[in-house]
């Protein structure tokens, strides 16, 4: 996988933006039907995981893309900071409590990687518990693919510090995104080198399934890509509607 600093964090400079938003519409048309075969058949399960720095648009593209179809279908947990009940399990305990069952899409916003990200950037976990977490985020990931029919999409929303900024500072200016504005967000961001370090142990640790790298200065751009990568996914599944038994 190509280092993170030399991936660009924008959208091609020839893709008109009218036609790439219109693209995305029709994507999200599609994922809405491919969503409901998923359910009917009951076969799969998908779960998508979204990571990224602060104010890379996690919500906004759960939002966006996941929100415009069947809510029936959707589930979305947040994975903050461990509760003591948490704590007193192995790591995998609390993110295990919300795979997919079949049918189910299931998005995590933030997952079993705060593990090995926030955790060995303030220090709380060292080198040879990562390297155990790593192998066992793998056989976890694993057992779901492999017995429970889950497709995994882990995506990694690429953004760029300098636009990490501004819209921090947007947190602050617009009254409508009060809301959001975290106080430690600013030293977190002092924090970047560090993390980008750690994200890229983490994908050359852990990428038996695959990482996507999302190209997230833009919103219209990653939404795009995530309906794309989403609707190709289940495409691959090969669905068919459960046929009625005349008898």
């Amino acid at each position: 996988m190509q280092p993170l600093k030399e991936t660009d964090t924008r959208a091609p400079k020839e893709l008109d933006k009218k036609e790439t938003k219109e693209a995305t519409a029709l994507l999200v048309i599609r994922l809405n039907e491919l969503q409901n075969l998923l359910y009917a058949e009951g076969k799969h399960s998908v779960l998508v995981i979204f990571q990224g720095p602060d104010a890379s648009g996690k919500d906004g593209i759960i939002r966006n893309v996941l929100g415009k179809i069947n809510p029936q279908g959707v589930q979305v947990t947040s994975f903050k900071v461990p509760t003591e009940l948490e704590k007193a399990h192995d790591f995998l305990w609390r993110i295990h409590l919300h795979v997919p069952a079949k049918g189910m899409v299931q998005v995590f916003n933030r997952s079993q990687y705060e593990d090995v990200l926030v955790t060995r950037v303030h220090g709380w976990c060292d080198d040879a518990t990562a390297k155990q977490r790593f192998e066992a985020i793998n056989h976890f990931e694993q057992l779901l693919a492999l017995h429970n029919n889950t497709v995994i999409l882990k995506c990694y929303l690429h953004i760029s510090p300098e636009e990490q900024q501004e819209r921090l500072q947007e947190r602050l200016q617009d009254p409508t995104k009060h809301w959001k504005h975290n106080k430690n967000d600013a030293e977190e961001a002092k924090l970047w080198p560090r993390y980008m370090q750690m994200y890229e142990e983490v994908f050359a640790n852990c990428n038996a399934v695959p990482w996507h790298i999302i190209p997230a200065d833009q919103n219209w751009y990653k939404e795009y890509l995530v309906a794309k990568l989403l609707v190709e996914a289940l495409e691959k599944l090969d669905m068919q509607y459960p046929q009625l038994n005349v008898e």
